[in-house]
């Protein structure tokens, strides 16, 4: 098992090299940059989804190194769309500033070097740290995809349960269909109908509309924090997770039908063993195998996957945010950052996963496996 652990561990460096390297060839040939998009701000041409200096401590000014002016009666040809009239030192300063006064291939090695230090660097257009802005973000992500794994894991596997008992009678069917809409319906919709129902829309006012906590978090008592974080929770909770039962509920299900059919489970049955003996004491370890070992992995498909829409919704900062904006606005040292941060935690969940395995069926030797 350590061999094959350190295998994996190694893989991991080509793995990740690999990502980086094909995200920054793509950001390459992507159009507009930190420099064309900084020029179309000052010049008042920015038409992007989002202000690139929204949320940051920054204004249009701040990039400019050395307080370099506009000067109007300069008219330079230049690269980048827009840049016609800038002074042409001007511009050669930001491209120093953002650092494309270096090749491609030495501006790739650079943040190679500096990421196998966890060193992301500074924010191109807000005035602080890559690390901090993830740090800031990071408990909106945590909550959301935490709690939605877990409230998706402890629905399905008893659903999925009783649905592998009752295969084919009237529960299984009418729960399978309850499932399956909840499923196809996209979780922005359900979002928007939990506001205007519950959170002050044309009904009930019960729920808070916006935030992780509220405004006077700090000055509630524990007990009342808590209530308070849970109580700001419950919406997007609902909204995210409605869609995440689908999945867990028909893999336990097909796995307990699985095991039931087994041998095994009709000699404990012929021993007069009662039923909830034979399932929990035997089939369960078996069946639930394939979802316990998904546990990790859940998680992290939770934790950065389909929640864009639904902090967005709920006005909640979070990493799926916070990664949109940086695309939008060519932050790059944020998109490079969170890329290398969450494909790192990924191939680790994957490993954590493969391991995971073995302990809920010590059967499973990864020693015999090729890599």
């Amino acid at each position: 098992m350590t061999a094959y652990i350190l295998r994996r561990l190694l893989l991991i460096i080509p793995t990740m090299f690999g990502i980086m390297l094909v995200t920054f060839v793509v950001v390459q040939f992507a159009p507009g940059g930190p420099v064309e998009r900084l020029v179309a701000q000052l010049t008042g041409a920015d038409q992007g989804a989002t202000s690139m200096f929204s949320g940051g401590g920054g204004d249009a000014t701040s990039p400019r190194p050395g307080g370099g002016g506009l000067p109007g009666d300069v008219s330079a040809p230049s690269k980048y769309r827009g840049a016609q009239g800038l002074d042409p030192e001007f511009v050669k300063s930001l491209e120093k500033q953002f650092g494309f006064d270096k090749p491609a291939y030495e501006r790739f090695a650079m943040m190679i070097k500096n990421y196998l230090l966890f060193d992301f660097g500074k924010s191109y257009f807000r005035d602080t740290s890559v690390l901090k802005l993830i740090e800031e973000r990071m408990p909106v992500s945590i909550s959301l995809g935490l709690w939605m794994t877990l409230l998706s894991y402890a629905i399905s596997i008893p659903l999925g349960i009783r649905k592998a008992v009752r295969d084919g009678s009237r529960f299984d069917v009418w729960t399978s269909t309850v499932i399956v809409i909840g499923y196809a319906i996209p979780g922005f919709l359900v979002a928007v109908f939990l506001i205007v129902l519950f959170a002050g829309g044309s009904f009930l006012q019960i729920f808070p509309l916006r935030g992780l906590v509220s405004e006077n978090w700090h000055e509630l008592s524990w007990p009342m924090r808590i209530a308070d974080y849970f109580w700001h929770l419950v919406l997007p909770m609902f909204a995210m997770a409605l869609s995440a039962f689908a999945t867990t509920t028909f893999l336990t299900k097909n796995s307990f039908l699985e095991e039931i059919r087994k041998q095994y489970v009709m000699t404990a049955r012929a021993k007069g063993l009662t039923e909830h003996k034979v399932l929990y004491g035997h089939v369960f370890r078996n069946a639930m195998l394939l979802v316990i070992a998904g546990f990790p992995g859940a998680f992290i498909g939770a934790f950065f996957t389909g929640a864009l829409l639904i902090e967005t919704i709920f006005s909640l900062e979070g990493l799926g945010l916070l990664s949109f904006e940086s695309v939008v606005n060519r932050d790059y040292p944020v998109v490079f950052a969170t890329v290398y941060i969450f494909s790192l935690l990924g191939l680790v969940i994957n490993l954590i996963s493969d391991l995971t395995y073995t302990w809920v069926d010590p059967r499973i030797d990864f020693e015999t496996r090729e890599v």
